[in-house]
């Protein structure tokens, strides 16, 4: 499955190598040169995964990891580090990530590591408690096309690039077009988890995606809000 990977390496040799990797494997990719270059592209669009080398100017890949868990609880999260130190793979750990590379790595360990990774942490597309199967098929929101396999949408000749998240969230929003979709059931289905409370993960997830997909993100027509239950598309 493709997936939107953030990779945050301040040794611009390393980050263009496992970038070129990752996109040869079919993933979107997008780059941070520093900590707080990833803070910013992370706030701006939640990845589905993220890279992160642990000594970095601006914010430690430590540093990330802690604002990452407040957002996103669930996204897998791999260390990169040039140190072999046991404590630097316990306290990464210990943060919520979920793996670790060790510099210099080589292609068949990064790619079987994230490959460990997505089968552990991302939702299949169907579980036992998840029984609604959500079609691959392209699919219409108003003018808005949909290509769930493209891992796109289209509104005439302009064109978005989705992650394999946000296009479950308009599927899900679709095969129930005119109902109101709980809260509850979109992080059961699109992150195979049941609510958090308190947990600002959805709300940022949909504000993102409404700022791209609709033509006016502060009155929505696709992604609608329905307070205190959820959200609905007519």
């Amino acid at each position: 499955m493709s997936m939107n990977i953030l990779v945050a390496e301040d040794n611009p040799h390393t980050r263009a190598a496992l970038a070129e990797l990752l996109r040869k494997e079919g993933h979107q990719v997008t780059e941070a040169a520093d900590g707080l270059q990833a803070k910013s592209l992370f706030d701006s669009r939640i990845p589905d995964l993220a890279c992160l080398d642990v000594m970095m100017p601006g914010l430690s890949g430590f540093d990330l990891c802690r604002h990452f868990r407040q957002v996103s609880p669930r996204m897998p999260i791999l260390f990169i580090t040039a140190k072999a130190e046991e404590i630097d793979k316990v306290v990464g750990l210990e943060l919520g990530g979920d793996d670790y590379i060790v510099k210099p790595f080589g292609t068949k360990e990064v790619i079987a590591r994230i490959r460990a990774v997505m089968r552990r942490c991302l939702p299949p597309e169907e579980t036992n408690d998840n029984k609604i199967s959500l079609a691959e098929d392209d699919f219409q929101m108003h003018d808005l096309h949909v290509m769930p396999r493209a891992l796109r949408a289209a509104r005439g000749e302009e064109t978005f690039e989705l992650t394999a998240r946000e296009i479950r969230i308009l599927q899900l929003l679709a095969h129930h077009q005119g109902e109101v979709v709980s809260r509850e059931e979109l992080f059961r289905v699109a992150w195979n988890e049941h609510h958090i409370p308190n947990s600002r993960t959805l709300d940022q997830t949909v504000s993102q995606l409404r700022k791209r997909i609709e033509h006016d993100p502060k009155q929505p027509k696709i992604i609608q809000t329905v307070y205190g239950v959820g959200y609905r598309f007519e």
